[in-house]
């Protein structure tokens, strides 16, 4: 017969105590364990990402940059007064002639000054000629007097010589032969007088028909302003080219003010490329660089691209950019034509042995990156440290961090910031 033992429940109490304080103990330890352990590796698909290799050799450094073709040579078309627009007979994107007339103004003041003007200047022109009659008919005055008193004053000094010589033979008398000898010499200085008036009289004549012809030529003047004013209300592009379309463009039946733009025609045969470069890859930009433009960004075709060099840099920065100018070379593509929207690279330099690579997304110049090198397996990807040097527009300088031959992920990685080790699938 089995014998009850006494202590069995006992101890079977006392061994369930000590698996429960062993198992609590070893819940903290296993948590802290878990936590220290690092994550596993995410997988990530290779076709999905852009993997590039390390090279050496020589690269070309570049900037890129938007821009617009635009034309070399503008003209603005202003209003010369103030007018209304009446109509507009040539829209922009048309080819225009010098004389070509773009749009018409109307000012009914400008109409009544130019009448005015023109009544002043009939005016003044009818008093001209009329002075000038005046003063003909009192020359022919003073001249048959002259003309009378010299007839007279011959006839009186031979009247006195007779006197004189029959007063000698004792048949005039002596007192009446000196009368007449006075008269006649009084009749002479009046001669003299006469004279000395015409003179006079002609130099007061071009004094005052040159005060009378300067009113007349300060009248015409001012009738030709008006009627140059008046012919300009038909505004003339000006030279030959293509009428361009301004920022705000005038509306039949606004009113305009003297000097403001009308219209603005350029020279569509030469063309330069206006292009926004960031501030910070600007700096190594300078005069004379080659350029490439490629019109194909906005549909130039297949062969829209034009060699260039740098014209002119913008000292100004706008929105973080400077405006960089390119003169084109050669002959311009079809469907070339200003305001195309156009993409640009300017060649900086030339280097002829460095180590490189295709620029990653987030790659700056003189930066220093974490890119994901690829394991020589291809299986997995470790995060590494990478110190970048000049760069180009497709491809940056290698300083520290990786070699040759290494393949990495240039793709934007930034939702694997918290993972050092990726799985390729």
């Amino acid at each position: 017969m089995d014998i009850p033992r006494k202590d069995a429940a006992r101890k079977r109490l006392i061994r369930r105590i000590s698996i429960g304080v062993v198992v609590l103990a070893a819940i903290p330890a296993i948590t802290i364990g878990l936590s220290r352990l690092k994550p596993a590796a995410p997988g990530i698909d290779r076709s999905t990402v852009w993997i590039d290799a390390v090279k050496r050799g020589p690269i070309v450094l570049e900037v890129r940059g938007l821009g617009t073709l635009v034309p070399e040579e503008t003209m603005l078309i202003p209003a010369t007064t103030d007018g209304r627009v009446q109509r507009i007979l040539i829209y922009p994107g048309t080819p225009v002639r010098a004389d070509s007339v773009v749009m018409i103004l109307t000012s009914p003041e400008l109409e009544t000054q130019l009448l005015d003007a023109e009544y002043g200047l009939k005016a003044a022109e009818a008093d001209f000629a009329n002075l000038k009659v005046t003063l003909q008919k009192a020359k022919l005055d003073m001249q048959s007097t002259a003309a009378q008193v010299g007839a007279d004053f011959n006839t009186s000094k031979l009247q006195a010589d007779r006197d004189q010589a029959l007063a000698k033979e004792g048949l005039f008398s002596e007192v009446d032969a000196k009368i007449s000898a006075v008269k006649a010499e009084q009749l002479g200085g009046r001669v003299q007088l006469e004279q000395k008036r015409l003179d006079i009289n002609g130099d007061a004549e071009q004094a005052q028909l040159a005060a009378q012809q300067v009113k007349v030529e300060q009248l015409r003047g001012q009738f030709n302003l008006k009627k140059s004013q008046v012919d300009q209300l038909k505004v003339r592009a000006g030279f030959d080219g293509m009428l361009q379309q301004l920022p705000t463009p005038v509306e039949v039946g606004q009113k305009v003010m003297a000097g403001t733009p009308l219209g603005k025609v350029a020279q569509p045969s030469k063309l330069k490329a206006e292009l926004k470069i960031a501030e910070t890859q600007v700096k190594d930009i300078a005069y004379g660089q080659p350029a490439v433009i490629d019109t194909r960004l906005a549909g130039g075709g297949s062969n829209g691209l034009i060699e260039g060099r740098v014209s002119r840099i913008d000292p100004s920065i706008l929105n973080g950019t400077v405006t960089v100018d390119v003169a084109l070379k050669g002959t311009l593509p079809p469907g070339a034509r200003p305001d195309l929207s156009v993409d640009g690279t300017i060649q900086l330099a030339k280097l002829d042995d460095v180590v490189y690579v295709g620029r990653p997304v987030f790659g700056q110049q003189d930066s220093t990156v974490q890119l994901f090198k690829i394991e020589p397996d291809g299986k997995y990807a470790n995060k590494v440290k990478v110190q970048l040097g000049r760069s180009s527009v497709n491809t940056i300088e290698i300083k520290d961090g990786l070699k040759v031959g290494d393949q990495v992920i240039l793709s934007d990685m930034s939702q694997y910031d918290n993972y050092d080790r990726i799985r390729l699938n």
